[in-house]
């Protein structure tokens, strides 16, 4: 018997197909039966999958002799299923790598709960990629598994079958199956977490939702769309034969509502001649199962007064009206540009006049406010300080500022505060402890008292500050004197070694005491096991035995594009299967994937990975060029090799402290060719590289040895004026393993000519 039976429904999917099902059989986890169901597609699907029976076992092919629907397909493939548990996937979207066994995984750690709940990523036809906007309802603090009643909230997210993993018993004893028609997940998902007796949830994307630009059966419009209101019949069915579950009704008929306004409202789904049949036949079911109660007020669905009403118009059956209220919104959104500035402008003035009172009430000695990367997600220094902090001083109260789209990665019981909105203005005037990587706001008035810690992101190899001066086509701002306003408000800056030390204090000179600490995000490379080193590589998807490498370029102030310095088809080409490629851009080009959809199926890219540090943990090797990320990768004493190809133009544009080319951390690269021989060759594991290594971190990782946010916070928050811990001596650390490698050592051939300084 499988662990998992996966089950593939297809209907004219064949441009995905292949795709789909190779992501579930290569998974990490091998435990699994593939039923591949070919619902009488008259494209190539039922050849692919027949073809795939034939190169693996595990796959179960199923022909059906007729076009009969999704919902039919998926329980032909349930009626053959033999696995634990049954995981749905539609035939043009793919299981994220490690899927499985992060599932597998979480279902030991909670009981093997009847209905696992996971997330999930939108990736678009463009290539963009977007986690689940309420990914934060499935933090896994509180009881590992529980009763829908007991986080409700999880009744609002996307309801279909594919998010979700089903104990195989328990959906035969309560005789669940796929009605046919359009929404055909509605009447199967509602009632699977309604009568479960235990839910559990994964917060982690395990599917890739694949949004097409054309063919989607849900922007296709037609009569089909009025299937909705069978299924919701259906639903209402099964409470009405479940009396101890009919105080959902009000929850539900309030989701019932808002999926009939979002089918109204999409000009995609429904013909012009059904609209007022849709509209009618709408109103009459939302009458006929209103039931205020209770249950309704558990299930947060963030509507807005427009919403409301558009749902009551609906429910009242007055179309007239909803449309009038469609037409003028369409109106006033398009007039509403001056109307939004005064509005705008009549906000911003009543937050200056909030934050300049609450600067007048006392400070909150217990309060420490963290932000990191221009209010981006929980990383870097800050976050390493904040979590040290609970732990050393579990009395304070820490508060994170950032945008809404990266709070859920906020640890539990740390307050999140949105950039701009009163709570982030009282903590800035309230807290006694600042901390950032960057700069708070400009507005920022620091008061008597308050104490602002400012880490850096880096240890400076380009010129920061003053020293871009002269520079004025690589400076971020002409602002000097902002910058150096900035600077006189900082009590603290944290340095990494000495070299920093030296151009923080010339750069951005200030009264600021400069703690030469090391850097609080390295100390994760001495505390993380061999293990931790395993589960992470197996989460990204690398293949057991072969090498990684991070590619990690930084930015370039002299061009605007992203450059692209290697062909990593013709790299990962020569270098063949035992090297996968992780390839991470720099947050200047952020928003996204930036690998084609027909990517190399050994290059990875990492770019939306939250945590640069577990991507080193996990990589074997670094390649980069001139950015900052050498100087924390060699604190974990793993090769390093510098691609230098515009070291000349870099320089010209930027400025740099010192020739990296006389002093690098490894082997040099100035070409794509030299670059794939310094590999092939294992000149990048060879004993001169580790010399130069050596020395490297003799310079410059002096601080860095899995101590610094322990001293950061003794001396910042708890007053300790010597540094405690003592620095430990650089022979004396064990930075984590790197994942032990079948490869053989090869013998190094002699270098080509210019390859070391």
């Amino acid at each position: 018997m499988p662990r998992f039976s996966v089950i593939v429904p297809a209907y004219k999917v064949q441009a995905y197909l292949q795709e789909s099902l190779d992501s579930v059989l290569s998974q990490s986890y091998p435990d699994l039966e593939l039923i591949a169901v070919d619902d009488a597609s008259p494209d190539a699907c039922g050849a692919i999958i027949d073809e795939c029976a034939a190169r693996d076992s595990r796959v179960t092919a199923v022909h059906l002799a007729h076009n009969l629907g999704l919902g039919p397909a998926r329980n032909a493939g349930v009626a053959r299923a033999t696995g634990d548990y049954l995981i749905f996937l539609d035939g043009d979207d793919t299981l994220a790598p490690g899927a499985l066994q992060a599932i597998t995984d979480r279902l030991k750690a909670t009981g093997s709960p009847d209905v696992l709940v996971y997330d999930y990523a939108r990736t678009f036809w463009t290539g963009e990629r977007i986690r689940n906007r309420l990914a934060h309802r499935l933090r896994e603090d509180g009881p590992a598994s529980f009763r829908l009643a007991d986080r409700p909230a999880l009744l609002g997210m996307l309801m279909v079958a594919w998010n979700k993993a089903y104990r195989r018993e328990y959906v035969e004893r309560e005789g669940l199956a796929f009605p046919p028609g359009l929404y055909e997940d509605t009447p199967w998902t509602y009632p699977a977490l309604l009568a479960a007796e235990s839910v559990a949830v994964l917060d982690r994307v395990c599917v890739h939702y694949r949004q097409r630009r054309t063919g989607s059966i849900l922007t296709t419009a037609g009569r089909r769309h009025l299937d909705i209101f069978d299924q919701y019949e259906r639903v209402f069915g099964f409470l009405a034969a479940r009396p101890e579950l009919e105080r959902w009704r009000p929850a539900l008929q309030r989701r019932m509502a808002e999926h009939f306004c979002a089918v109204y409202a999409d000009p995609r789904r429904l013909p012009r001649a059904c609209r007022a049949e849709f509209f009618a036949r709408a109103s009459a079911l939302l009458r006929r199962h209103r039931t205020p109660g209770v249950g309704a007020d558990a299930l947060p669905l963030s509507l807005t007064r427009t919403d409301r009403l558009r749902q009551t118009l609906m429910r009242l059956g007055a179309r007239r009206t909803y449309r009038v209220l469609s037409r003028l919104r369409s109106a006033g959104l398009a007039t509403a540009g001056g109307a939004r500035v005064l509005g705008r402008g009549l906000r911003e003035s009543a937050l200056r006049l909030h934050y300049r009172i609450q600067r007048m009430l006392p400070l909150r000695p217990e309060l420490a406010v963290f932000s990191a990367y221009w209010h981006g997600g929980y990383a870097c220094n800050p976050a390493a300080i904040e979590a040290k902090l609970r732990e050393l001083a579990p009395r304070m109260r820490t508060a994170w500022i950032c945008e809404p789209e990266h709070a859920a990665g906020v640890p539990t019981g740390t307050t999140t505060l949105r950039p701009g909105t009163a709570a982030y203005w009282t903590a800035l005037a309230r807290a006694t402890y600042l901390t950032t990587n960057v700069n708070f706001d400009r507005a920022l008035v620091k008061r008597p008292g308050q104490v602002l810690l400012q880490t850096q992101h880096g240890t400076p190899l380009k010129r920061v500050g003053l020293d871009l001066q002269d520079r004025p086509a690589a400076t971020p701002t002409a602002d000097f004197a902002g910058l150096l306003r900035g600077a006189d408000q900082w009590d603290y800056l944290l340095s990494a070694n000495r070299h920093s030390t030296l151009v923080w204090e010339k750069a951005v000179p200030a009264s600021y005491t400069t703690l030469e600490y090391g850097y609080p995000r390295n100390d994760v490379f001495h505390r993380a096991t061999r293990s931790d080193v395993l589960e992470l590589r197996e989460r990204l998807g690398i293949t057991q035995g072969t090498t990684a490498i991070l590619y990690a370029p930084t930015h370039r102030d002299y061009r605007r594009s992203m450059p692209e310095h290697l062909d990593f088809e013709r790299v990962l080409r020569d270098l063949g299967p035992r090297f996968v490629l992780l390839t991470r851009t720099h947050l200047t080009y952020a928003g996204g994937d930036h690998a084609p959809a027909d990517a190399h199926p050994r290059l990875i890219d990492v770019s939306a990975y939250p945590s640069i540090e577990e991507l080193c943990l996990a990589s074997d090797a670094l390649v980069t060029d001139y950015s900052s990320l050498m100087f924390d990768y060699a604190a974990l004493d793993r090769p390093i090799v510098i691609h230098a190809d515009d070291w000349e133009a870099y320089e010209a544009a930027r400025g740099t402290y010192f020739d990296l080319r006389a002093c690098p951390p490894g082997a040099i690269a100035r070409t794509e060719d030299e670059l794939v021989d310094i590999f092939a060759s294992g000149h990048w594991r060879g004993s001169r590289s580790a010399q130069l290594r050596a020395a490297f971190r003799r310079r410059f990782c002096t601080c860095d040895d899995g101590h610094a946010a322990e001293r950061v916070v003794r001396r910042v928050f708890l007053g300790q004026s010597t540094p405690v811990p003592a620095i430990v001596p650089l022979e004396d650390r064990h930075p984590a393993p790197a994942a032990p490698s079948t490869v053989p050592e090869p013998t190094p051939a002699p270098l080509a000519a210019g390859l070391w300084p």
